[in-house]
């Protein structure tokens, strides 16, 4: 008795603290909109949630929930490992590899591990003096590596927290950061159909960067020989946001199922953004997604402040690895629409041990 009533005022203080913080988040500002950095933690590198536009944020199962809603980590049930890459608007030379591991620790707790590296490919180095290039080329890199920790507090409630470190750069100039994730779950109904969901994401330190790629030679008044001067740089906020999301099955028979599902992003550098989203289960061998984002003007080519048109739609193959067996293997794809470039496409491996 006791235990389930400590458990009940965490995750009060955790739901507490969730909404007392995004009392500092000016959400769909218009006056912030592009003053963050890091926007590559708005991307979300694993095909099976994108592929209904992480709409599925009260009900993301297992080790993808680690972009989404932290919470839904807990629901892993042994260990699962998750390998995915994503071609980041097809054709500008931007991938995405992606590397993750949860484990099922005790009775209820669960603990996790992510890599994303983002790559830019070569790119042409061009000065002032060289502004056609031929000094060689650079290759800047984006990674951002997570640690995550979420517990079941009762058979309706779950929550999580995730720390990201975050590391931007080139040879000769770097920025590193730390963000925090937190996320709640809440199950109901009389076979647990109905999902809440709401999280708190990128939440953390400012960033600045440094290093050789930002000095220079100079003269000094008073010192007879030219000296390397550093410039300062500026510091940049994290893209925090906030996700509110619900979600409800629609079991028809033991092989039909069908969730639907629906979010809302709080962005506080950015617009705001609603998503709406479906997915068609077959066995829950087969399962089919289709999703839709919007936000202020996306409709309108000429206003529109996004890159996407709105639409997404992904599919899942996943097989046992024997017959009656909770181990299994699956393929991933996702595919996200978007005005300009080929779209945005993401292939996972996933095998649930």
């Amino acid at each position: 008795m006791m235990k389930k009533i400590t458990n009940k005022v965490l995750v009060v203080v955790i739901i507490f603290q969730l909404l007392i913080s995004s009392n500092f988040i000016q959400a769909g500002n218009k006056d912030r909109v592009g003053q963050a950095g890091a926007a590559q933690l708005l991307i979300n590198p694993w095909a099976r949630s994108s592929g209904w536009w992480n709409a599925n944020s009260a009900s993301v199962r297992g080790l993808e929930a680690m972009y989404s809603n932290i919470a839904g980590t807990a629901f892993t049930k042994r260990t699962e490992v998750l390998f995915s890459r994503t071609i980041w608007l097809e054709g500008s030379d931007v991938n995405i590899n992606s590397f993750g591991l949860t484990q099922r620790v005790g009775e209820s707790g669960v603990m996790g591990m992510s890599i994303m590296s983002m790559g830019f490919g070569e790119i042409d180095i061009r000065t002032v003096d060289k502004p056609e290039g031929g000094l060689g080329t650079f290759s800047p890199t984006f990674t951002n590596i997570g640690i995550s920790y979420a517990k079941e507090f009762s058979n309706s409630i779950y929550g999580g927290i995730n720390v990201k470190i975050i590391s931007e750069g080139t040879s000769n100039i770097r920025g590193q950061g730390v963000a925090f994730d937190a996320g709640i779950q809440y199950v109901t109904g009389e076979n647990d159909e109905i999902k809440l969901g709401i999280s708190l994401k990128n939440v953390g330190t400012k960033m600045k960067y440094s290093g050789d790629g930002i000095t220079f030679r100079g003269e000094v008044p008073g010192a007879p020989n030219a000296m390397t001067l550093s410039q300062r740089s500026a510091d940049f906020e994290l893209p925090s946001l906030i996700n509110i999301g619900v979600s409800y099955d629609f079991t028809f028979t033991e092989s039909h199922k069908l969730t639907a599902a629906a979010n809302f992003t709080s962005n506080s550098f950015s617009n705001d953004q609603y998503m709406a989203g479906l997915e068609y289960r077959y066995l829950g061998m087969f399962m089919l997604r289709a999703g839709y984002m919007g936000e202020k003007n996306i409709f309108d080519k000429e206003a529109t402040e996004s890159v996407f048109k709105g639409p997404s739609t992904g599919l899942t193959v996943e097989m046992p690895f024997k017959k009656d067996s909770e181990s299994s293997i699956s393929i991933d794809y996702s595919y996200i629409a978007t005005r300009h470039f080929g779209g945005c496409h993401s292939f996972g491996c996933r095998i649930n041990l």
